[in-house]
Formats: C-alpha cells, sequence, structure tokens
C-alpha cells in the first residue's frame, strides 16, 4: 500500500487497513466463517469494513482477550460485532483469558463443553484476519500495552527470542514457536493451526515492525499479506530478496 514517507503512524495504519478491508470484504461470501484475532491493525479493519447483503455469516473470536484486570470483552466484542454487521452476521465470542496463568489451567478450560464448541467453530473456518504484534512498534501492540504481560513474561520473552506474536503465540525470528514456554499459556491458534485455514489474511503497518512480519512470514501464518510499502521494503532489507524469494507488488497477496 502506498503511503506517504512523511505519514504518522496512525495515518500509515489507516491507510492499510483500508484496503485491507476492502480486500477483505471481496473474499466473503454467502456462508463464510470468518475467525477474527482482535487487535490494533483489525480494530481499525473493522471500522473501514463495506458493508454487503450476505447471509449465514458467521464471525469467531479466535483468541481470548481476558486478562488479570479486565474481561476484554467489551473490546473484542467491539471488534467482533463491527465485523459481523458489515456482513449482517453474526458473533461467536470466545469468553477467555488471552494468556492463561497456567497451562494446566488451559488444558482444563479446553475440556469444557462451553469452550470446545467454540474451537470446533475455529477448526471450521474459511477466513481469518489477523494482525501482528511486536515489542517494538511506534503503535505499542495490544498484548504487550495492554496489561497481558507481566515483568517476568516479558524476560522469559526476551529470553527466548521472542520478536513478535499472531493471535498471541509468540514467535521468534526463525518463525519457531513449538518450545517458547509462554506459548503453552496461550488461548489462539498456533500457526500449524492457522495453516488448516484456506484464506489467512495478515494486515501489518511500519517498518519498525519488520522483524516481527518477517517472523510470522517464516512461520507460514499467511495466504495473503498486506504492507504499507515501507514496511515492505524494510522486510525485504532484513531478509534478502534472493534468500526469501518473495515477490511484492502494490495491493497484491504475499506468498509466506
Amino acid at each position: 500500500v502506498p503511503v506517504r514517507v512523511v505519514a504518522t503512524e496512525i495515518n500509515r495504519l489507516s491507510q492499510v487497513s483500508a484496503v485491507a478491508a476492502e480486500m477483505i470484504s471481496q473474499k466473503v461470501e454467502n456462508g463464510t466463517i470468518m475467525g477474527v484475532a482482535w487487535g490494533n491493525t483489525v480494530a481499525e479493519i473493522a471500522q473501514s469494513l463495506p458493508p454487503r447483503e450476505l447471509q449465514r455469516v458467521l464471525v469467531v473470536q479466535l483468541n481470548g482477550a481476558a486478562n488479570s484486570s479486565q474481561t476484554g470483552l467489551p473490546y473484542a466484542d467491539a471488534i467482533l460485532s463491527q465485523f459481523a454487521a458489515a456482513f449482517r452476521g453474526r458473533t461467536v465470542h470466545f469468553p477467555v483469558p488471552a494468556l492463561f496463568d497456567y497451562a494446566s489451567t488451559r488444558e482444563a478450560m479446553w475440556r469444557e463443553r462451553s469452550v470446545q464448541r467454540v474451537l470446533a467453530i475455529q477448526e471450521r473456518v474459511d477466513l481469518a484476519v489477523f494482525g501482528v504484534g511486536s515489542l517494538r512498534s511506534p503503535v505499542p501492540s495490544q498484548v504487550y500495552a495492554g496489561g497481558y504481560l507481566n515483568e517476568e513474561d516479558r524476560r522469559a520473552l526476551d529470553a527466548e527470542g521472542v520478536v513478535a506474536d499472531v493471535c498471541t503465540v509468540f514467535l521468534r525470528a526463525d518463525g519457531s514457536y513449538r518450545d517458547i514456554s509462554l506459548n503453552a499459556r496461550a488461548s489462539g491458534p498456533t500457526p500449524a493451526q492457522l495453516s488448516r485455514i484456506k484464506t489467512r489474511v495478515m494486515v501489518a503497518s511500519s517498518a519498525a515492525k519488520a522483524p516481527a512480519i518477517l517472523a510470522a512470514l517464516r512461520a507460514r501464518v499467511a495466504t495473503d499479506v498486506v504492507l504499507d510499502v515501507a514496511a515492505a521494503q524494510a522486510v525485504l532489507a532484513l531478509a534478502g530478496r534472493n534468500r526469501m524469494g518473495i515477490g511484492l507488488g502494490s495491493h497484491k497477496p504475499v506468498e509466506s
């Protein structure tokens, strides 16, 4: 997405999200099950979605939103409701913490029938929409700025070389994630689980997010990617064109 060099980070995010919203809208059909991961970028996309007269569209929350100080429901619900309203669909919430305090608690919750119902719907998702979290982004990602991580968590992420998260699942620069300790407490789908979804739209802005975007590409979480030009150029500079073998074009998807 072409964005003026002098644009603020907020304007950059807004322009990228507007293009992403148009592209996502074109991919939704009657009966589509959409999986939506809350966050700053997805919230911007939600506000830009053009309304369409569709039927039987279902919008399901992909990751929990609660933390120790808030339920996260109003924030997540606002995003899901805007997606559903754009396509005359309905929503399915996932009322669990974004990150559990204990992996054992997550395992127990996953055995509950009410949670299994949502997980079963997530497995039927046709189209997923998500951003990329980065601790060092000029516009702080919600996971890092919203009270979801304590100091011990942050130290653990630094020690394990984490540079990004997708759906609150943390990634290293090489795209690996399976042995990162905090992921045992995460509520969102892993890259392996995301890979089963036919269409996976990842949206991000800012050159400062290049390490996080590249990590997500290496984890192969996306089939379609929307970036601003500066972010795309920074990703290519970081990775090396020939080694990554990615082609980038304005408004065109990037194969991961």
